[in-house]
């Protein structure tokens, strides 16, 4: 399949009801309204693709640039690569779960979240802080430095209350992640779930909300989920 077909094998799945959920999540035009599991039959055959997937982002359509998500070859970006696809995340939904996703499951994810998270901008911020999220839900507790997630543990005890807002959500479910998948610290994440109490989160026309992530990792200790890791990092 080229860019073209896969252009419009998108438009024809787009659906108005879709359009509107990601539209009132930041999404603006051009989109088309494809959910994620409409695009799974395309992604199976095209399987991975760098090229077409490069073609697909730089459309500034959502629903291209989350399936060149899909389809990107991690290993094959550079971090200029990944720094260039940042650039084109207008919204959170691109920077966490389509930017942050892919580099997950490449070599150079730590390093490229870290730099992102020292950044000071919102989004790359988010992106960043969810990045880790990402690793550590998939890869085994051994392939971490704990005394590295110690301290960011501690950095987000200390800067989440005063961090952007999207930026606080990452930051909360790092903590939540930490909890939840990481062994080694889970008592640390404990300890700072609770020091950090509720975040208030300012959302645009309407009301704050409260994340609460030490009652997120109670519900999953209740249900006997810890040490939680998914198979797959993309879906």
């Amino acid at each position: 399949m080229n860019f073209e077909t896969v252009m419009q094998e998108l438009e024809t799945l787009g659906k108005e009801r879709m359009k509107k959920i990601y539209a009132s999540n930041g999404a603006h035009e051009p989109l088309f309204g494809v959910t994620t599991g409409e695009m799974k039959p395309i992604a199976k055959k095209i399987k991975l693709n760098q090229p077409l997937a490069e073609q697909l982002y730089h459309t500034g359509n959502y629903d291209a640039m989350y399936f060149a998500g899909v389809i990107a070859e991690p290993n094959a970006m550079t971090e200029a690569d990944f720094d260039r696809w940042m650039d084109g995340a207008y919204f959170y939904m691109l920077s966490d779960f389509v930017v942050a996703v892919t580099l997950a499951e490449a070599d150079i994810a730590e390093q490229v979240a870290d730099k992102w998270i020292l950044s000071g901008d919102e989004l790359k911020m988010s992106a960043g802080w969810s990045c880790y999220c990402w690793l550590l839900g998939n890869q085994p507790d051994s392939a971490f430095e704990e005394s590295k997630l110690a301290d960011m543990l501690e950095r987000v005890k200390s800067t989440i209350h005063d961090s952007p807002e999207r930026t606080k959500y990452a930051m909360n479910n790092f903590i939540y992640t930490v909890g939840l998948s990481y062994l080694p610290l889970h008592d640390k994440a404990v300890e700072i779930a609770e020091a950090v109490g509720p975040v208030e989160v300012q959302r645009d026309k309407k009301k704050s909300s409260f994340l609460i992530a030490s009652e997120r990792i109670q519900k999953e200790v209740d249900k006997g989920r810890i040490g939680f890791k998914r198979k797959y990092v993309r879906c």
